[in-house]
């Protein structure tokens, strides 16, 4: 029996795992099936451990309650991430090794700060300036990697949404863009990840919003037909997306309301990163803007609270992130969750329909 599958397989066309289409739908589906293999060992050894994760006091009152619960479950995402991208993508490919530099870094970066709030049984974990020091070196140096790598003017110029022909050269702009959009991005989806499930699947519909960019972008016919900037090689990008995005459905399964394990910064932080990376990578970090809506308003409502409060002393919201304000207006909580889910596709989709308006 085995002589005769080994035969039949080896007739095969293998000329269908040279199709990125094909090797996408494989990393989506090894991404989940990790991730969900995984989870419940996972899972059962934080409990094991009592690395449960410490609650802010300053947080909702209901939160409390949550106290306890597993932590750094985004250690699930970023095995069966890295795991699926190695098995499906082209590794001769330079932008896939670039976007799981930063996806690690961002990861060893959450790590440390997880492990300090378990450790001393605190919320506050890693400072603030060795968080932004070590994300800021990170960033930095994959823009700088890929200005010096670029191989065509398009991978350096920004373009500007429903203008097919506003491009603007960037220089050595690219990278202090590069700069803000993977730190931004990286501590974007950390200030959503406040609800069981909030940050996650947002993350997952603009992961797979971006992979659609990437293929097109990656792809000269598709690429010509809608306008987009041609941009050798990017397109590989699509598997990892893929995978991405897989592998947090996968997390999801454990993570919805209630959760059974949280994510930590060690998933926040390196999925941000790798979404604002991928939007550098494909030239779309305007419309990244939009897609990625959600994050970008939970960043703003902290901003303008803050700002607020220095300057007039009154606070804006009854509570930042804005899903705590929404809360303490008595929303419970999955109703908060999954209305923000909703807002979250309807700006994925809105970004996808503008590929054509140009």
């Amino acid at each position: 029996m085995l002589a005769w599958i080994i035969e039949h397989l080896l007739a095969l066309d293998i000329a269908l795992f040279r199709f990125i289409t094909f090797r996408t739908v494989m990393a989506a589906m090894t991404a989940m099936a990790v991730s969900l293999l995984i989870g419940p060992f996972f899972i059962r050894h934080m409990v094991r451990r009592q690395y449960g994760q410490p609650i802010r006091e300053l947080g909702p009152e209901s939160h409390q309650s949550k106290a306890g619960t597993p932590t750094m479950g985004g250690a699930m995402i970023l095995i069966a991430l890295v795991l699926s991208t190695l098995l499906w993508s082209d590794l001769n490919n330079r932008y896939i090794w670039t976007v799981l530099f930063v996806t690690v870094a961002f990861g060893a970066i959450g790590f440390v700060d997880d492990y300090k709030k378990l450790k001393y049984r605190d919320s506050a974990g890693l400072s603030a300036r060795w968080k932004y020091l070590l994300q800021s070196l990170a960033a930095l140096a994959v823009g700088v990697f890929l200005y010096t790598t670029a191989d065509v003017p398009a991978a350096t110029t920004l373009y500007v949404p429903f203008f097919k022909d506003v491009a603007i050269p960037l220089g050595l702009g690219f990278i202090v863009l590069t700069y803000f959009v993977v730190v931004g991005s990286s501590n974007a989806v950390n200030l959503t990840d406040g609800l069981d499930g909030l940050a996650i699947m947002p993350a997952v519909f603009v992961a797979a919003g971006l992979g659609i960019f990437a293929y097109a972008t990656g792809h000269t016919i598709f690429a010509d037909y809608l306008g987009l900037a041609y941009v050798p090689g990017v397109g590989e990008l699509a598997v990892f997306c893929a995978a991405l995005a897989g592998a947090g459905l996968g997390f999801l399964w454990f993570n919805t309301y209630p959760a059974q394990v949280f994510m930590g910064d060690i998933g926040a932080l390196s999925v941000g990163a790798a979404l604002g990376l991928i939007a550098v990578a494909v030239r779309q970090e305007l419309i990244f803007v939009v897609m990625a809506g959600i994050f970008v308003i939970e960043t703003l409502s902290v901003i303008l609270q803050v700002a607020s409060f220095k300057l007039t002393g009154k606070r804006i919201f009854r509570m930042a992130p804005i899903h705590h304000h929404f809360e303490l207006k008595g929303w419970p909580e999955p109703k908060v969750i999954v209305r923000f889910w909703i807002i979250a596709v309807m700006l994925v989709l809105f970004s996808l329909a503008t590929m054509k308006v140009r």
